[in-house]
């Protein structure tokens, strides 16, 4: 079996966000909006979400728009008093990632701090050879190209080695454009040329082998 380069997503991906985390993250970028923009709740709310939609990342409708400094934004939003009771830790997924022939990557658009903590709470963080958070994209976070282009020049690898493990079908757009085999983790019945496989989580990735080879 061939090597390969595993580009993995974290929230979402190598573990289950939505329950916890997503709501907490969602509800502190909506109180930061209405401190820093002077909004009321539903209308933070609503353009927290319209430039997640529009841009893939709050983050960067408030930088475009708003000139928000990221690191103040970032800071604020990822403070859980309780994140070891937050993160939903799948025993299994240590030894399905070991199971992978090559070197195996995290790429999130959240903060590089939050990233650590999180795989280290999933007892997965030794497994990795490099976390590449929104701070090393320059703030660019995906789908944009600039993060994807600056992490294949750090690793010395070619798109067309890689496969990128992801819940975001915008991601997998720009992933596939650049050559890379894509893995679309989500549990509807939707699908999309950008992706070569789909399964319903990353513990089904190792009966999807053959076909990422």
């Amino acid at each position: 079996m061939a090597t390969k380069f595993w580009i993995f997503d974290l929230d979402n991906t190598l573990h289950n966000a939505t329950p916890h985390i997503f709501p907490h993250i969602n509800r502190s970028m909506t109180a930061y909006l209405q401190r820093h923009l002077q909004l009321d709740e539903i209308a933070a709310n609503a353009l927290r979400v319209d430039y997640w939609q529009r841009y893939g990342a709050t983050l960067s409708g408030l930088m475009r728009h708003h000139g928000t400094d990221p690191d103040h934004f970032l800071w604020h939003t990822h403070q859980f008093a309780n994140l070891d009771r937050m993160v939903l830790r799948e025993p299994r997924l240590r030894h399905v990632l070991k199971a992978l022939p090559g070197r195996k990557v995290v790429f999130s658009n959240a903060p590089q701090q939050y990233a650590h903590e999180v795989l280290r709470l999933l007892r997965v963080d030794d497994l990795f050879d490099d976390v590449m958070a929104v701070e090393h994209t320059r703030y660019r976070p995906k789908p944009d190209n600039f993060g994807f282009m600056r992490l294949l020049k750090r690793h010395g690898v070619k798109a067309t080695q890689c496969v990128m493990i992801e819940d975001s079908l915008e991601n997998l757009r720009t992933a596939k454009r650049l050559g890379m085999r894509t893995v679309w983790v989500n549990s509807s019945s939707k699908n999309s040329p950008c992706v070569d496989v789909k399964i319903r989580d990353v513990m089904q990735l190792p009966h999807a082998l053959s076909r990422l080879i």
